[in-house]
């Protein structure tokens, strides 16, 4: 009987034991670095695509009047996203109640007014999921004021260090379980500048994401989601909503107060969102289209970047690392994104002809900026066939010169978050759009 040997390059070749060694060891550095080895970051690498035409029906018929596309395009493609990308979500739900529980007509110095409203997701019994809405009023305003809604990556205390607001429970990342609202860091989300939003003469409107649905693998157990189950259901199905359609829901649930609070002009409301909270806002701008402006910030893959392009986060990666956030659908993409019938210029299509605006920042390649800017531009036909304004350019703006059309984009310097420089174009773009008050 004959014995074989079973050979390896470290076997025959010292030198390749040395280069696999050497390789080994630049993962290892390139992993306590933060950097990605999976990832592309150069333009050459991209690659040729072909956008789907937002104003081309699925009949190959193309769109060539305003009625064609609310009629027959929009509804489509609207689909098409709830389909395979967001999954399909319900309308209101007649049991939701609102119940106020505070009021401080001289809040932050006599510059405020605010108020604290809970939103109980499962109506009179309020033993089921409810969000709470934090919502501050220049307290000079002598008619209902435009508000700017946020949803918020933490608790709705730290926002501000105004002792008045509620301190709350949050869900921590790493833990599946609620804990109690730290009192040491209240008011250190630095993300909201909430006296220069009411400097601008305009309300704002926070609420804490995760009292939607916390946002970890599992989490659906404690959101709204289970709420509509049909009988015998235990989990969405393929097209139905993930984290993200959860969010976006929440967000016109929010609205849907705002509508009831006399203080508030309830046909201004300015919806913006941060990286996934920004994929969350054009999700629920393009569903909702009573928010009369949308803006996104970082909201990259799966928000306003192109998915086409293989550029810094993709779908994969968005399937791999937060595989709730989508429908079931959306993972027969990850190796196949040509194969989607959308992108996501077709997303900010979806908002026309209201304005959106997208920001971005130069060392938040992760969320391909190039993209956001391509994507913007492939939306403008849309804009243009309604009568509005898109970028009317496919050059890149250089950082710091933002472009204030019915479509909007600024390309800063830094990194990924929200800073005064953001909320400054924010503040620019609404008053621009929402007209003189």
């Amino acid at each position: 009987m004959k014995t074989s040997l079973v050979t390896t390059p470290f076997a025959t070749s010292p030198q390749r034991c040395i280069a696999w060694f050497v390789f080994a060891v630049l993962l290892l550095c390139a992993a306590a670095s933060g950097q990605r080895t999976d990832v592309n970051y150069d333009e050459a690498k991209v690659g040729k695509y072909t956008l789907p035409d937002p104003l081309v029906l699925q009949n190959g018929e193309r769109v060539r009047d305003a009625a064609a596309w609310n009629k027959h395009r929009r509804p489509e493609i609207l689909k098409l996203f709830e389909s395979n990308v967001y999954g399909r979500s319900p309308g209101r739900s007649k049991g939701i109640t609102f119940e106020q529980f505070d009021l401080d007509k001289r809040a932050l110095d006599g510059k405020a007014i605010r108020k604290q409203v809970t939103v109980y997701f499962t109506g009179k019994k309020k033993d089921g999921p409810k969000m709470d809405i934090l919502l501050y009023l220049p307290a000079a305003a002598r008619k209902p004021v435009p508000v700017f809604l946020v949803p918020s990556f933490s608790g709705n205390y730290r926002i501000h260090s105004d002792p008045g607001i509620k301190l709350g429970e949050e869900w921590p990342r790493d833990k599946k379980m609620k804990v109690p609202g730290d009192e040491s860091k209240r008011g250190t989300n630095t993300y909201f500048q909430v006296e220069k939003v009411l400097a601008g003469g305009y309300g704002l409107a926070v609420i804490y994401y995760c009292d939607i649905e916390p946002d970890f693998v599992g989490g659906i157990q404690f959101g709204v989601r289970p709420l509509f189950y049909q009988p015998g259901q235990t989990a969405p199905a393929a097209d139905e909503w993930g984290a993200i359609g959860a969010w976006a829901w929440g967000l016109s649930r929010a609205l849907d107060y705002l509508e009831t609070d006399k203080d508030v002009d309830a046909r201004r409301v300015v919806l913006m969102g941060h990286s996934r909270l920004g994929k969350t806002a054009l999700w629920a701008g393009a569903q909702d289209a009573r928010f009369a402006v949308v803006i996104a910030n970082g909201s990259g893959e799966g928000g306003a970047a192109l998915s086409r392009r293989t550029y810094g986060e993709t779908v994969k990666h968005l399937n791999t690392n937060f595989p709730h956030w989508f429908c079931g659908n959306y993972k027969q993409f990850s190796d196949h994104v040509d194969e989607l019938p959308v992108d996501q210029h077709m997303l900010l299509a979806l908002i026309a002809p209201r304005p959106v605006y997208l920001g971005c920042a130069e060392q938040d390649q992760w969320a391909d900026p190039r993209g956001e800017f391509l994507s913007a531009v492939a939306a403008g036909p849309v804009y243009r066939l309604l009568g509005k304004q898109g970028l009317d350019t496919d050059q890149m703006p250089p950082q710091h010169q933002p472009i204030m059309h019915t479509i909007g984009f600024h390309y800063r310097a830094g990194k990924h978050e929200v800073t005064t420089y953001d909320w400054d174009q924010f503040l620019l773009f609404a008053e621009k759009h929402l007209g003189d008050r």
